[in-house]
């Protein structure tokens, strides 16, 4: 999916390419006037002109696209930066790539590195990029490959998007000086102790050996045409790892505050990991707000709007998925029905009941029950006594309910994997018969090889495993920060590192929990779907399938 969308846009490539700095285009118009640069931002990523009519771009014998279909952003990115999708090169189309100063030798020496930039063209001037815009000529007066659309904007549109092109060049970035890299990881005050202790030992421990580990040297090359046009940029491999680790306190509505006053004593370059409870929100809101990237935070709900963001990866849906997952087994099991769905007060579990509300199929009915957060077990086995006969349950309780349910269901039961720990799950045997288990990761003996790497990192560094899922998935968050890290080089842009994890991911073969992993742009979630399992055993961890992996 992610590279058919890339090449169905068109692919605008082999355009704005070549050596630059951050210097103001030559020949800019209206310099007392400057454009709005919302504006320039809504031609380049949404395709909608400075009067709200749609962007129109064209291609000889191929119907137009227009609007967010004929966007720039489809092929050059958020960043700007471009990529590269086999043999298709859409080269980086900000400022310092496009121009570079009067005087200025031809090389791209001062140039964050880039695998796709092209250094064989003259620089481009104000009136030579509005030429290839327009016309599809050059910066040599060569024409532009058919690939590349023409756009016929009027002077205030290009001023727009020339000046959103420039302004697409961080002139600082944050937690990035000569000798150091600095990140953060944060952990709210709702978050399990045992599981932020897990985190954080898995999280220190990798950073040190990061940091201990010798440097290699090398060089990466910029590809050209022509050959005397290369250059040999060496890897970073000097520069110092340090984590932060961001200590929320008091009440959800002071988080966000509070991050962004981190930021300013303690800027960081990206947010890794970390351990929350049930509110993620202001975390969140501060990632999107800062263009902060924030990867792979443990959670148990995830927003369920997440693909609308940028900054922000998950490796997973949390129970919302399995609200999805439990609507769409009800629907195509029968077209009516009724399902009582049961949690705790104040738990995630609520939420996973209200997305149940609004995913189930119209014939059926769902009732949910909240149980109070502090009544012992005699309050919900009353509850679950009243389900009516035919029934169907959503169980979205911890094993602590889970292990005195009381007397066997009469119908079918739905039991999370998230909150009831999978196969550990400690499901009275009369239960079992009437069980599906709910998992958004792989089944034990799938995930088995792929977690004794992890395993065995964690025996010769003596960390107990104490949150497993955790303490896993933070290790395998650390291994997709490092070798994203390695390959940007010395090109530290936040929205071209997260280009960078959608390009790589899906060839990663270590994936802890999860079958594959893989984004593109508008997902978020590395891993889309899930499985229902049923329990072999009647009092041990054993489960089989139910089924193919399901995205609901």
């Amino acid at each position: 999916m992610r590279i058919s969308q890339r090449t169905a846009c068109l692919l605008l490539t082999l355009v704005f390419v070549g050596p630059a700095t951050n210097a103001v285009p030559p020949g800019r118009t209206n310099s007392n006037n400057p454009p709005d640069p919302d504006a320039g931002t809504a031609l380049y990523e949404k395709g909608v002109l400075l009067d709200g009519s749609p962007l129109v771009a064209e291609r000889a014998d191929s119907p137009p696209l227009t609007g967010a279909n004929a966007a720039c952003i489809n092929c050059h990115r958020k960043s700007g930066l471009g990529s590269i999708e086999a043999r298709n090169i859409v080269p980086p189309v900000t400022g310092r790539y496009l121009y570079r100063s009067p005087g200025e030798s031809g090389d791209a020496s001062r140039r964050p590195y880039l695998p796709n930039l092209r250094l064989s063209r003259e620089s481009y001037d104000h009136a030579s990029l509005a030429a290839a815009i327009r016309e599809g000529i050059d910066s040599s007066g060569q024409r532009l490959s058919y690939l590349m659309p023409r756009y016929d904007l009027d002077d205030a549109d290009m001023e727009a998007l020339i000046a959103h092109l420039v302004a697409l060049d961080p002139l600082n970035v944050p937690g990035v000086t000569s000798d150091e890299l600095h990140f953060a990881t944060i952990v709210t005050p709702e978050a399990d102790p045992v599981v932020r202790e897990g985190v954080l030992n898995v999280m220190r421990n990798f950073f040190e050996e990061k940091n201990a580990a010798p440097k290699v040297a090398g060089v990466k090359t910029m590809q050209a045409p022509d050959k005397a046009a290369q250059i040999k940029r060496p890897p970073n491999v000097g520069r110092l790892w340090v984590l932060h680790v961001w200590e929320l306190t008091g009440p959800a509505a002071t988080w966000q505050q509070q991050l962004k006053e981190h930021m300013t004593a303690e800027p960081v370059f990206a947010v890794l990991s970390g351990a929350f409870g049930r509110n993620y929100e202001p975390v969140r809101d501060f990632c999107e707000a800062e263009a902060v990237p924030c990867l792979f935070p443990n959670l148990e709900n995830t927003p369920a709007d997440a693909d609308s963001d940028f900054h922000t990866l998950y490796f997973a849906r949390g129970v919302g998925l399995e609200a999805d997952l439990i609507a769409k087994d009800l629907a195509e099991s029968s077209p009516s029905g009724s399902v009582v769905a049961f949690y705790r007060e104040g738990d995630v579990g609520e939420a996973a009941a209200q997305r149940l509300t609004q995913v189930m199929h119209p014939g059926w009915a769902l009732q949910t029950y909240a149980i109070p957060a502090q009544a012992g077990p005699a309050i919900l086995r009353a509850a679950l006594t009243k389900v009516p006969s035919g029934a169907a349950i959503a169980l979205w309780l911890r094993p602590t309910d889970l292990a005195v349910l009381g007397p066997a269901p009469r119908g079918l039961v739905y039991v999370s994997g998230i909150l009831g720990d999978y196969e550990n799950a400690p499901i009275p045997a009369e239960w079992r018969r009437a069980a599906k288990l709910i998992y958004n990761v792989d089944l034990p003996d799938e995930r088995r090889v792929r977690l004794e790497y992890a395993h065995g990192w964690f025996r010769v560094r003596e960390i107990p495993e104490v949150a497993l899922r955790a303490q896993a998935d933070t290790m395998l968050a650390c291994g997709i920060f490092s070798d994203t890290i390695k390959h940007l080089v010395d090109a530290f842009i936040p929205d071209y590192f997260l280009e960078r994890i959608e390009d790589t991911l899906e060839h990663r073969l270590l994936t802890g929990y999860y079958p594959r992993l893989s984004l593109g742009p508008h997902q978020r979630f590395a891993s889309k779907g899930g499985y229902f399992a049923r329990f072999t055993d009647p009092t041990a961890p054993q489960v089989e399938r139910i089924g193919d992996w399901i995205y609901p």
